[in-house]
């Protein structure tokens, strides 16, 4: 485990699951693990519960909501993040037949490969991002330290 902290790795059963660690991710660059764990049942509420269809239907009006919401971390780029990776998300499982299937697909690549193909794919899920996103679904991983290699 790299960050005692972080919740406990598991394997999301729905790809609205892997979505909501996916966003994590994008929420969780410049902030501790600690902030965005004891906010993220206000998140949750907000976003509809990570729901994809929801998110990617989400209009300027839902983002003035959520830039309000003291129960969230306000950053709007990160905000507009969130729907255009829902919007990602609907494409990918339009292509794959599901956001898991995509993520399988990744497997039999290297762990740079994977990361790459990820974090050049979805906005604000960069190299730690990307890492976060594998290691909290139970992907492997290489160690902390040697993420960025």
């Amino acid at each position: 485990m790299y960050d005692p902290i972080v919740p406990p790795r598991h394997k999301p059963k729905t790809d609205d699951g892997h979505f909501e660690i996916l966003c994590q991710s994008v929420f969780q660059a410049g902030f501790s693990w600690k902030v965005v764990r004891n906010k993220w049942p206000n998140f949750q509420k907000a976003f509809l519960h990570f729901n994809i269809k929801k998110v990617a239907a989400f209009k300027t009006q839902d983002v003035t909501r959520l830039t309000k919401d003291a129960g969230i971390i306000r950053n709007t780029q990160k905000i507009m993040a969130v729907i255009e990776n829902a919007h990602i998300a609907l494409k990918i499982q339009k292509e794959y037949g599901s956001f898991k299937k995509f993520i399988l697909s990744l497997r039999k690549l290297p762990y740079e490969e994977r990361r790459k193909i990820l974090s050049d794919t979805f906005p604000w899920v960069g190299p730690t991002g990307a890492f976060h996103f594998f290691w909290s679904i139970g992907e492997e991983v290489p160690k902390w330290e040697d993420r960025n290699r």
